[in-house]
């Protein structure tokens, strides 16, 4: 069972409103709901604050939070849009009733709900300003206090705001597009760490600086989408390298496209040109490159070959040791 509770709040009673932080709510829910394929991912929850008679007040909130993450669940994900707030005590992010920052819900006590949690996995993901504050405290032995199995991915430092553009947040719109399938990796997973990855790489060094923490043992899978190569033609990579270094020759009966009328040059063999077909594909997405050649036809017509690149030597491991 995969859970989740994301909530976003516009109207505060007594300070100022945002303007994108509801419909920053609805993007992650949309994109949270199903996998790519259409198949079920998480069962959300949807709090929303727009006007006086729609609040989310600090009672409302705490509740809905110590419920996410109540009970034995695979993974509970809390998103919140909103305001944030900082000062000496800590953290807090802040309902919609309140007056002053520190009547907001304390940072610290969402990271007690979510460590003291069952679930397997804890995500914690906040677009709010000075969200970074979040486990800054430590423990007598000098550790973040985050217990195994808790992630935390924030909008912004302990010391920035969390800037919105075209009326949505900039962490937000990296953080739908990450889950929509611009984190994937070859199988198709998006992880709380190539999120991080993604929005960091696009965030420049003037911009807010998105902050991540972790204790997990491994990354769980928020979202699958479409792989960008079948997992059928990626595990036949130890078919083409069976061992390290190794590297695969080419001739011109792989490349079934030919330019000229050379009468030396062998046809185009069906088998060899399926195989090339794979490579080709391997090439795309930089797990193959040509030696000593510019493309991969050149290095079929010139009877060269081609080799792994670091990543494709990583993903022959993961099939070599029956990972993927």
């Amino acid at each position: 069972m995969r859970k989740a509770l994301i909530v976003g709040i516009n109207y505060y009673q007594n300070i100022g409103c945002l303007y994108g932080c509801v419909d920053d709510a609805y993007a992650v829910k949309a994109v949270l709901d199903r996998n790519s394929d259409g198949t079920i991912n998480f069962g959300t929850k949807l709090l929303t604050g727009t006007g006086p008679t729609d609040l989310v007040t600090r009672a409302f909130l705490r509740e809905n939070i110590k419920e996410l993450f109540m009970g034995e669940s695979e993974t509970a994900l809390f998103y919140f849009a909103g305001h944030g707030h900082v000062e000496s005590t800590g953290g807090y992010i802040i309902p919609s009733e309140a007056s002053s920052g520190d009547e907001g819900l304390p940072l610290n006590e969402v990271l007690h709900f979510a460590n003291q949690s069952a679930a397997r996995n804890r995500i914690i993901i906040l677009d709010s300003c000075h969200s970074g504050i979040v486990a800054a405290s430590v423990t007598a032995s000098g550790f973040a206090d985050i217990k195994e199995g808790t992630t935390i991915l924030t909008a912004s430092t302990a010391e920035q705001y969390a800037t919105e553009e075209d009326g949505a947040g900039v962490f937000t719109t990296l953080l739908v597009d990450a889950l929509g399938g611009a984190a994937g990796n070859l199988v198709g997973e998006v992880t709380p760490g190539s999120i991080y990855a993604h929005i960091d790489q696009s965030l420049g060094p003037w911009d807010q600086r998105p902050v991540f923490k972790t204790n997990v043992k491994s990354f769980v899978s928020l979202r699958r989408v479409q792989p960008p190569i079948a997992l059928a033609e990626l595990q036949r990579i130890t078919e083409f390298f069976p061992k390290p270094g190794q590297e695969f020759a080419l001739d011109p009966s792989y490349e079934p496209e030919r330019q000229g009328t050379d009468s030396t040059i062998p046809p185009p063999n069906p088998i060899n040109t399926a195989k090339f077909a794979v490579l080709q594909k391997y090439n795309r997405v930089g797990l193959v490159v040509p030696t000593d050649a510019p493309h991969m036809w050149h290095a079929a017509m010139g009877s060269k070959s081609c080799r792994l690149t670091v990543l494709g030597e990583h993903y022959r491991r993961l099939v070599e040791r029956g990972r993927i």
